[in-house]
């Protein structure tokens, strides 16, 4: 069983944080797109996810190569300040349940100022934050991320063994997954597909195992740059047609190829 920890506060609000991108952005991803959102991105991840050729995770300097935070909790502040229309916060990374004090914080600021609070997670943890997010985006990684023996990361480093069983350690972290989606006000469940049936499978029986909705289901394309999304367009459309399932784009991708803080 996993073990519940009650997360604390951040009281120095000028004390750097594990946070490496923040900014202003439309939501490009799941239930809420369209939306004008601040992205809130922490580094560190449990997870090393390689899609063979949809490429490595697109915030691979997050996790792979995790880069060191740079922002405060004011800067938080000081960005909602300056944008008073933006009512959305994507709290995204790296793998941000790692942080459960800020994710804390963040829920009290959000409880606060009326944002509500999309956090993107693989499901490798649960948090019992003092407020619950407002939406879940539930991403769990299947068979199809793991990293191989001796393919080039991103900077040039050999995947070994090492690395391959970190990135399993917490893959499907059910007993979590099923307290995260009980505790926290909503959930959609964001699968990566990359066109093969053995990842429908799995995609398929993760959904009945924890009794997802079709209409919470919300298929995503394998891609870490525009030409691949393309692609997987076509292929993610008419597959989740099939399923019976929604459908998500990755329009920053689409927008932007490989630019980031997008």
């Amino acid at each position: 069983m996993t073990e519940i920890k009650k997360p604390g506060r951040i009281t120095d609000y000028n004390k750097t944080l594990p946070i490496l991108e923040l900014y202003t952005c439309i939501q490009s991803e799941g239930s809420r797109q369209g939306r004008p959102t601040v992205a809130v991105r922490t580094t560190g991840c449990s997870h090393r996810c390689w899609f063979g050729a949809g490429g490595w995770c697109d915030s691979w300097y997050t996790s792979i190569h995790p880069g060191k935070g740079t922002y405060n909790f004011n800067d938080i502040i000081k960005i909602y300040d300056e944008n008073p229309t933006i009512t959305e916060m994507m709290l995204t990374g790296g793998s941000p349940t790692m942080q459960p004090d800020l994710c804390n914080e963040l829920t009290h600021f959000a409880n606060e100022r009326g944002i509500f609070i999309t956090i993107e997670t693989e499901g490798s943890h649960f948090i019992e934050t003092d407020y619950p997010f407002g939406l879940i985006s539930l991403s769990p990684k299947f068979s199809n991320s793991v990293p191989k023996i001796d393919v080039t990361t991103p900077m040039g480093k050999l995947v070994d063994q090492k690395m391959i069983d970190q990135h399993n350690k917490l893959r499907l972290n059910h007993d979590a997954i099923s307290k995260t989606l009980v505790y926290h006000s909503d959930y959609h469940y964001k699968p990566v597909y990359d066109g093969t049936e053995e990842t429908m499978i799995e995609i398929e029986e993760f959904r009945v195992k924890h009794n997802i909705p079709k209409n919470k289901t919300w298929l995503m394309p394998a891609g870490d740059n525009r030409e691949e999304l393309i692609k997987q367009y076509p292929i993610s459309l008419e597959k989740a047609f099939e399923m019976g399932y929604c459908w998500t784009g990755r329009d920053h991708i689409i927008s932007y190829d490989t630019k980031r803080a997008v």
